[in-house]
């Protein structure tokens, strides 16, 4: 199933349920920077399955109106007295020169602002221009961000790699060059836009501090550009909340990457096999050590290593690894206590959570990253692998739409627990050790034997 632009931006209408550090409810959204910037604002507000308010708080295009359902020019909040029916509505200033509508007037922009709150309606905002170039940087008084915007979704065109850096590719060339630190004429490359994007002169001018933030790398529409824009996601991810590849004109939505937490699940007793299997040796170091460090390698952050019975010990044994320790202490309460003291230990912003066991030493990077990879590109709110066409394994990754059920488990149960109520889509995967874990003495032995027959 293919990701739709709201999805991709977890954009839904606010409800009365509506918690701002949910991170997937905004009645306000606003589009900054160049190459596809008006086109998504339309994309997004034809998407949507309620009625759509637009406006502008710089200039928009007259030609662009064609996308709306209702036009209106208001001077005073007596002109939007009687909205009608249209499933878009777009809402300018007095046409100036150039076939331009000019911005609302404050009080304009308050009340629909206010008809946004009362209504329900999403209020998208086009907060400055780019002369249709693929790239800009902001001039002095951009972008017009209004403070009380709930998401801001920064545009770029990568039809500009590789072209010069001039007027013809980049809105305002002189002011990118300085950001990007690249010289006039030079070729665009990845990591100047990356660069330009995640500066606070930039792509992350203006923005509100409570706003999400999602950069939008359009136009990637071959193989190469995507491959490109990996790239340029991987430079930018500390800057932004939610990044995403798309074609818009194509209707393609290539990749949403975003912060996905690893949560290694090392708090049991281990009363079977009588002692802690996580500080069992394999390959000369502990079975704990094995599960974070397929956990790093595959890029997860932050990682929780969720502890309970004997965790001095386990903490000492990872203690020069990049891990966020939550200690359960109600781990012998069983696992869906400790699948919740590792989501408390996330932050707010994670997007997904890949569970991992500290007993099974062959799940290991590639796999960590192919679930995250079909997360990025899929709908789907849980990914797991299938083992030989026919059985789930683990590790699972569980989108956050899952976490108010996982929150909710009781007693000894895991994670499946859910999966009938959520699409999961299964990873193929052909190596079935991945399903092998330490239970008992001979499980260990077995496993010893394989790396030592």
């Amino acid at each position: 199933m293919g990701l739709t632009l709201g999805t991709a931006l977890r954009l839904r209408p606010r409800s009365a349920a509506f918690h701002p550090e949910d991170g997937a409810v905004y009645a306000s959204v606003a589009f900054v920077g160049a190459g596809g910037k008006t086109t998504a604002l339309f994309k997004l507000a034809r998407e949507l399955p309620v009625r759509t308010l637009v406006t502008c708080t710089t200039h928009l295009g007259a030609w662009q109106l064609g996308q709306a359902d209702e036009a209106i020019v208001a001077r005073t909040p007596a002109d939007l007295s009687n909205l009608g029916a249209g499933k878009i509505t777009v809402v300018t200033g007095p046409l100036e020169a150039g076939q331009r509508l000019s911005s609302v007037a404050p009080e304009i922009l308050a009340f629909l602002r206010q008809r946004s709150l009362a209504s329900g309606w999403p209020l998208l905002i086009e907060a400055d221009g780019a002369r249709e170039r693929p790239l800009k940087a902001p001039r002095e008084r951009e972008p017009q961000l209004p403070p009380f915007v709930e998401m801001v979704v920064v545009v770029a065109g990568l039809q500009g790699l590789g072209r010069p850096l001039d007027g013809d590719s980049v809105h305002r060339p002189e002011v990118f060059g300085r950001l990007a630190g690249i010289e006039p004429g030079s070729p665009i490359t990845g990591r100047s836009i990356g660069t330009v994007l995640a500066h606070p002169e930039g792509g992350q001018k203006e923005i509100p501090a409570r706003a999400r933030r999602v950069a939008l790398l359009n136009q990637a529409d071959t193989p190469e550009l995507q491959a490109e824009a990996r790239h340029i996601a991987r430079q930018i991810g500390g800057s932004y909340d939610g990044i995403v590849v798309a074609a818009l004109r194509e209707d393609k939505i290539y990749a949403v990457h975003e912060p996905r937490a690893g949560i290694v699940l090392a708090a049991g007793g281990a009363r079977r096999f009588g002692g802690l299997k996580q500080l069992l040796t394999w390959r000369g170091e502990p079975l704990v050590r094995t599960a974070i460090l397929a956990a790093v390698k595959a890029g997860l952050s932050p990682i929780v290593l969720v502890v309970g019975a004997g965790s001095e010990d386990v903490e000492q044994a990872v203690s020069d690894l990049p891990v966020v320790v939550a200690k359960n202490s109600r781990w012998e309460m069983g696992q869906s206590s400790s699948i919740q003291a590792g989501l408390d230990a996330c932050p707010p912003s994670i997007c997904a959570a890949v569970f991992l066991l500290a007993d099974q030493p062959y799940i290991g990077p590639e796999l960590v990253r192919a679930l995250v990879d079909a997360h990025a590109s899929e709908t789907a709110a849980i990914v797991a692998p299938l083992i030989q066409g026919d059985r789930p394994g683990n590790p699972v990754l569980f989108d956050r739409e899952t976490f108010p059920e996982l929150r909710a488990l009781q007693g000894d149960t895991g994670g499946r627990a859910v999966f009938s109520k959520h699409r999961v889509h299964y990873v193929p995967w052909h190596d079935d050790r991945i399903a092998r874990d330490i239970d008992t003495t001979e499980d260990y032995r077995r496993l010893l034997e394989e790396d030592h027959p």
